[in-house]
């Protein structure tokens, strides 16, 4: 009786506060993820007029050819929790694909606790001291904003640098919503269970069944 009863509260507490925390992880994601996504058609026209410059009118510009980069860079690290988000990561899938959904909840919340989370932790802390010193030289009290090595390049370098520690943490919040999902439906908050998006209250999730 007392352990039903604590299942119970486990379940509620995860349904009141958990599950809100995880649905609105997924929307800031969502909101990055569609805003990065211009990027892509935005690098295809740039590269587009960096081809036409160069072989039609024989000129080329060190800025357009480097937006190019920080736009290849800015899809992948911000895009990454979005990624994440849809299940659309590559996976090696010898035993995922055919569990049942307790199982595939449980490798979701295990990988997240043990493997991903740890990991994005980590990302954020390595990269600390590389990304500040990008933007200042504590040393002599001074501002750098790191930019280009080429002079025409463009002076971002360190807000490029400074999307490292962001997409850990967007891929780290995304963890910790599938961890949060894959709790709700091991403890019986949820009646089915989707690594997906969070869907609108009164809706279940249309992949996975108890």
């Amino acid at each position: 009786m007392t352990i039903e009863k604590s299942g119970g509260d486990i379940a509620n507490f995860i349904k009141s506060v958990g599950l809100p925390i995880a649905g609105l992880i997924d929307r800031i994601n969502e909101k990055v993820g569609r805003w990065v996504a211009w990027l892509a058609i935005a690098m295809a026209l740039v590269q587009f007029a960096v081809v036409i410059a160069r072989y039609v009118f024989n000129a080329g510009s060190t800025a357009m050819q480097e937006s190019i980069w920080y736009m290849h860079g800015l899809i992948f690290m911000l895009g990454a929790g979005y990624t994440l988000l849809h299940d659309a990561h590559v996976r090696v899938d010898v035993y995922y694909r055919e569990a049942s959904p307790r199982r595939k909840a449980l490798t979701d919340a295990l990988g997240s606790v043990f493997f991903l989370i740890p990991l994005c932790l980590l990302t954020v802390y390595l990269s600390s001291s590389y990304v500040l010193n990008a933007w200042y030289n504590f040393g002599s009290g001074t501002w750098v904003l790191e930019g280009s090595t080429e002079g025409s390049g463009l002076p971002l370098i360190f807000a490029l640098k400074t999307a490292i520690p962001l997409f850990a943490v967007l891929l780290g919040l995304q963890g910790l919503s599938l961890l949060i999902k894959a709790l709700s439906y091991l403890a019986g908050a949820r009646d089915s269970y989707s690594a997906g998006p969070s869907l609108p209250r009164g809706r279940s999730s249309p992949s996975g069944g108890a």
